[in-house]
């Protein structure tokens, strides 16, 4: 006779498996390239990199939006400024979502050897539509700013963020817009703040044309050296995110 054993159904396990915390399993990309260029009684030239990479999963999202800035005016180094950001998104896809943030800065237009940043904030999803997106954030950091002739200078900062995405004439040109505004916990006139609007005219899905305006600011500068700068720039942007 058979064993009954091998002639009884096999049973599915019942046990659901937990689901995995922090898996990152999509990824969307931006690599942007942006300029200008003007010659006569004033030769001048600016370009400026930018890239933005997320990879999320059902948990965690993880951004960067790295960029380095290089201008000469007449022949003179003006710019030479680099920036790098990480943010740690926890359950970023609910309306309400917590997150941590370091970055890292150079800045030659300054006279920024290094600045550090750090900190933890939450987020809230004000507006999240296929046309319309807003995204508001809060936190407080810790800054730490070496200058060349300053002595470094360390400090508490609320940042509140504005980040928007809007979309017209069934998707025939963008508009992209975010601003900090940061100022210091213990006194509220150190103010940093910066923002940028961008104006997107997509070719393809993978391919917009593109042109920007930033404004930043700083109460705090070494001697000789202005607290407001703005520029206008022009480009091109490569990546599977719209």
């Amino acid at each position: 006779m058979a064993d009954s054993a091998t002639l009884a159904p096999i049973q599915k396990d019942s046990i659901v498996a937990p689901p995995i915390l922090f898996k990152l399993d999509t990824i969307t990309y931006r690599f942007i390239g942006d300029g200008n260029f003007t010659s006569g009684n004033v030769n001048r030239s600016l370009m400026v990199l930018r890239a933005e990479i997320i990879t999320s999963g059902p948990v965690l999202s993880i951004a960067t939006n790295p960029r380095f800035t290089y201008g000469k005016q007449n022949g003179i180094l003006a710019e030479r400024d680099s920036y790098v950001d990480l943010f740690v998104d926890v359950f970023k896809k609910r309306k309400t979502y917590v997150f941590g943030l370091g970055t890292l800065e150079t800045s030659n237009l300054r006279g920024i050897t290094m600045r550090i940043m750090g900190g933890a904030g939450i987020g809230y999803r004000l507006l999240n539509t296929d046309k319309n997106k807003i995204l508001l954030t809060n936190a407080l950091v810790h800054e730490s700013t070496n200058f060349r002739e300053l002595p470094t200078k360390s400090i508490q900062r609320n940042s509140f963020r504005v980040k928007g995405k809007h979309s017209f004439a069934k998707d025939r040109f963008r508009i992209n817009h975010i601003t900090f505004v940061q100022p210091a916990v213990t006194d509220i006139s150190n103010l940093r703040w910066n923002t940028v609007i961008s104006v997107e005219f997509p070719v393809n899905k993978w391919v917009a044309l593109r042109t920007s305006y930033e404004n930043s600011y700083e109460n705090l500068v070494e001697a000789g050296r202005k607290r407001n700068d703005s520029r206008i720039t022009f480009g091109v942007s490569v990546g599977n995110r719209q």
